[in-house]
Parts: structure tokens; sequence; C-alpha cells
């Protein structure tokens, strides 16, 4: 079976890799073009381009501005694929591709849909304390995230799980679900179950300004947005070492029914703890990074300063 894969970020590299690994054909890779990055502007690759240059050099390499442009349409369908296979690519696919392979188009989609469609499924499972996630294999429609669902795998969600563990393990999932979907094209024992769009909900990109910590909140929403933003860009707020304002990220937490005080207030601080009231219960930081430093385990970091930073609030 012939598969063209599209991908962008490190989630697509690595099932990407899954595939090949696991002797899926592809023909032909697409990612996004380089992105400028930084104060440099130095155009930087996408995951999807890093692995398929290391790793797959005699695969061809495409980066078109957009997959549905005609020209770039054209020299898509000389290969003639069974499957286009899209994993985070970062474009609403057109009905001049969806059409084209035989077997058409199938996404992953990192959530049990029709809950969570849109950008960013796993960051809004953490946000919102959900207790299990999974992935999605769907045939590909010109409505976002509304195809038919061929597979779901659910994975659960520790109290203590965050983005970089629920990315690793929904992947894993993926990839796996994946293969079976393969092997049931290839069997033509596919089904395919429309989805219930009246139970559809949606959630939008992420924005910078949600990792901001707010201490009046409760102490397990606290939790979930470090959970959810951990490692990047990781949950913040202002703290003053020496007199000046410091970006503080938060990285670990565990909540703590045992304090109380009023939002923001130190209530624990020694050589092993350091613990906030919230707007209920309180907040033990486990791993923090700052401004200029690198991520430490707050024992760590309490050994360089014996008094507490003062939390802006």
């Amino acid at each position: 079976m012939k598969v063209v894969f599209f991908g962008t970020p490190p989630f697509a590299a690595n099932v990407l890799t899954y595939l090949i690994d696991h002797s899926i054909e592809v023909t032909a890779i697409v990612t996004k073009p380089d992105k400028p990055q930084g104060r440099s502007g130095k155009p930087a690759f996408s995951a999807v381009k890093e692995v398929a240059l290391k790793k797959y050099p005699s695969i061809p390499l495409y980066q078109p501005e957009e997959a549905s442009d005609p020209a770039f349409a054209k020299r898509l369908r000389s290969y003639n694929a069974d499957l286009f296979i899209v994993v985070a690519y970062g474009e609403i696919m057109k009905e001049n591709l969806l059409r084209m392979p035989r077997l058409r188009c199938i996404n992953v989609h990192s959530s049990l849909l029709p809950k969570y469609r849109g950008a960013a499924p796993m960051q809004f499972a953490l946000l919102n304390g959900d207790t299990e996630s999974g992935v999605t294999i769907m045939e590909m429609a010109l409505k976002m995230d509304a195809g038919d669902i061929i597979s779901q795998k659910i994975v659960p969600i520790p109290a203590d799980m965050n983005l970089e563990q629920l990315e690793s393990a929904l992947c894993q999932a993926g990839c796996e679900a994946l293969l079976e979907v393969i092997d049931a094209f290839e069997k033509g024992t596919i089904v395919k179950t429309p989805q219930d769009h009246g139970q559809a909900t949606y959630v939008k990109k992420i924005d910078p300004s949600m990792a901001e910590m707010n201490w009046t909140e409760a102490a397990t929403v606290l939790h979930n947005r470090i959970r959810a933003f951990s490692p990047k860009p990781g949950a913040w707020c202002i703290v003053e070492i020496n007199g000046q304002p410091k970006r503080l990220k938060i990285l670990r937490s565990r909540v703590s029914k045992n304090h109380q005080g009023f939002p923001g207030e130190t209530v624990q601080y020694d050589k092993t703890n350091w613990v906030l009231a919230c707007g209920s219960d309180a907040l033990e930081l486990l791993e923090v990074q700052l401004e200029g430093k690198k991520r430490m385990a707050i024992e760590d970091f309490l050994r360089g300063y014996p008094n507490p930073p003062q939390i802006r609030k």
C-alpha cells in the first residue's frame, strides 16, 4: 500500500518513524515550510523535516505553501497513493486532496471525537482535569475533525500526568491504531461510524496568556494548568528576586489540602518544600525554572534561595 504522509510537529515525526519502521511504504512526505525563529529570524525546520532528512533522505520531501495548490496537487497525483495519512499537518485539506488517494485521507486526532475538535485537544483535556483521553483515526471530511470514525483507543490520564507524558501516550496509541487501520484497509474490512455532531465540543488554539498563574483560582485548577503547559510553554508567575521581577515557570506541582492562606501567600518554605496558598487549598511546587536558569527540582532551587521569593499577584 502506497502512503503519502502529511505532518509537521514532533508528534507527527514520531508517527512517521513508527510507520516506516513497521514496513509501511511511505512514497512521499509533506510538511509545512520552514519558519523564522527567535531574534535572528533563522529558518527552523519542522520536526518532520528533520527526521525525513536525517533518516529517510531517499523519500521525496515537499514543503508547499498550500498543499491544495493545483500545481502541487498535480505532483501529488503522480504518486498514485492508496492512502494519505495526515497527522497535525497544520492546514485544512481541500476537496481536491481529500478525493485524490484511492482509499481517501485519514487523520490521527488526539481526542475521543466528537469531543475536543480543534487544535489543542491534549491541553484542554488536562486543563479540564479529564481522567481519560484517547486517539481517533477518522476519514477526513471538508469540515474540520468531522469525518467518520474508523478507530478509537482510550488512554487513561493519571492525576500527575503532564502534557509531554500525555502526548507520548497518545502518540503510541495512535501509532498502534494506525497499523490496525492500514491492515483493515488492505483486507477490505474497514468499518466507518459517523460522528454524533450534536455531541461535538470545540477547543481553540492555545494563547500564551492561558499559561499565567492566577493564585485566586483553586489549587486543583492551577495544578491542571501546570500539567497542561509542562514542559512548554510552562505555566508561569512573576516573583521578586533581590528586588527584581523574574518569570518563574512551574513545571510540576501537587495539591495540598493541609495549608490555608491568602492567594499567592507562601505558607511553607524550608529546605525541601515551597507551598503557596490558592483561592482554595494550596499548591506544593515540585519543579521550577527561574528566568535565565535551567529547570530544577524544588530542593535544588531552595538551596539557592533561603528566603521565599515574593509572588507578584
